[in-house]
C-alpha cells in the first residue's frame, strides 16, 4: 500500500471510529436546509427565518443517550488520532507505542513517566518489575489492575530509559490529558517526579508534593474544571532501589482509599503486613515474585511488610 492509499486508510478508521462514538452519544443523523437565493446577498451570507439561522443544524442528542456514551469507543478515537506517531523524534526508536490500559470508568488513575524495555515491547504500561509491584499495591489496596486506568506522561521508550526531555513531554502530555478528560477519574496518583511535575505543572520534586492531594490545575473543553485530584507519591521503580520508602508510598495510598471510600479496607490495611498466606504460592509465581528475602522488592503481595522506618534519604533519582 502506498503512502497516498495508507494515509486515505487513516482517515477513513478515524471517521469510522467517530462515527460509532457519536452514535453511541445519540446523535440520530444532521438535518440540512439549503440556503434560499437572495439577490444581493454576500456569498457568506445566511438567510434567517423567524430569527434563526438557517443551514445545517445537528439533531439533538436524546440525554438517555448522553448517559450512555461509550468513554471506550472515545479512547479508540484517540488511539486513532495518535496514529503511527512520528510527532518526536522517539518515534524512531521505538517497537511499540504504549497508550494505556484499564477501566475507562476508572475513579483512580495511575500516571508514570514512560515505557521501560518491557513495557516496549509489549505495548502495555507497567509490565515490568515496577509494574509488578504496582499491580501488588492495586491488589493491596482492595482493587484489581483491571478497575483502573494506567497510562504514562510520554508514549515511546526513551533510549536506554533517560528521562524524558522537555520537547518530547510538550509534545506527548496533550494525548494525556485528552485521555483524562475522557476518562474524568476522582483521583489520578502521579508517579514520581516526571508525572507529578508534568500534570501539577510544578518544579517541586516529589518529595515536596506527596504526602497530600492537589487539585487538577485543568479546564476540559467543554468548560468544566476537572475537579480531580492528584496523589503524587514515589515511582514503583524508585521502590524497587530504596523499599525503605514503601512505607511512604503505603501512606499515600491510604489516603487515596480514604478519598475513594475504602475505610474498611483502611482499617485493615493501617498497618500493612506480609499477606503470603492469603495468596497461593503459585499465583505470587505468575506475578514474578522474587523468593523471600531475595533482591527486587520482597515477596509480600501487600508490598509493604512491617518493618524498619521509612529513611529520610531521598535519592536523586527518585523519579525513576
Amino acid at each position: 500500500m502506498n503512502t497516498e492509499n495508507e494515509s486515505a486508510q487513516i482517515i477513513i478508521d478515524n471517521l469510522r471510529a467517530y462515527i460509532q462514538m457519536y452514535r453511541e452519544w445519540g446523535l440520530e443523523g444532521v438535518s440540512i436546509s439549503l440556503p434560499k437565493k437572495d439577490v444581493g446577498a454576500g456569498p457568506c451570507a445566511r438567510p434567517e427565518e423567524n430569527g434563526q439561522p438557517q443551514g445545517v443544524a445537528p439533531t439533538p442528542v436524546r440525554e438517555e443517550h448522553r448517559q450512555t456514551y461509550s468513554k471506550s469507543t472515545a479512547l479508540a478515537a484517540l488511539r486513532n488520532d495518535i496514529g503511527d506517531c512520528t510527532r518526536c523524534k522517539l518515534h524512531g526508536g521505538r517497537t511499540h507505542l504504549v497508550f494505556g490500559t484499564g477501566d475507562p470508568e476508572a475513579e483512580l488513575m495511575f500516571v508514570g513517566e514512560a515505557p521501560g524495555e518491557d513495557e516496549d515491547r509489549l505495548g502495555e504500561p507497567f509490565v515490568g518489575k515496577a509494574g509488578q509491584l504496582l499491580t501488588r499495591i492495586i491488589q493491596a489496596m482492595g482493587l484489581q489492575r483491571e478497575k483502573v486506568y494506567i497510562a504514562n506522561i510520554i508514549k515511546c521508550r526513551p533510549p536506554k530509559n533517560r528521562n524524558p526531555e522537555p520537547d518530547e513531554i510538550e509534545t506527548c502530555s496533550p494525548f494525556l490529558r485528552r485521555q483524562i478528560e475522557i476518562i474524568r477519574p476522582k483521583v489520578i496518583c502521579a508517579l514520581g517526579n516526571f508525572a507529578a511535575q508534568t500534570l501539577l505543572a510544578t518544579g517541586q520534586k516529589i518529595s515536596q508534593l506527596r504526602g497530600r492531594f492537589h487539585a487538577l490545575p485543568i479546564s476540559f473543553s467543554d468548560g468544566v474544571t476537572a475537579g480531580t485530584k492528584v496523589m503524587p507519591t514515589f515511582h514503583p521503580a524508585y521502590l524497587l532501589r530504596n523499599p525503605e520508602d514503601k512505607k511512604r508510598v503505603w501512606e499515600d495510598m491510604q489516603l487515596i482509599m480514604r478519598e475513594l471510600n475504602f475505610p474498611a479496607r483502611v482499617a485493615k490495611a493501617g498497618h500493612p503486613a506480609d499477606d503470603k498466606d492469603q495468596v497461593p504460592s503459585e499465583q505470587r509465581e505468575r506475578e514474578g515474585e522474587a523468593p523471600s528475602g531475595s533482591a527486587g522488592g520482597g515477596g509480600d503481595v501487600s508490598p509493604f511488610k512491617n518493618g524498619q522506618d521509612p529513611s529520610d534519604k531521598i535519592y536523586d533519582a527518585e523519579s525513576r
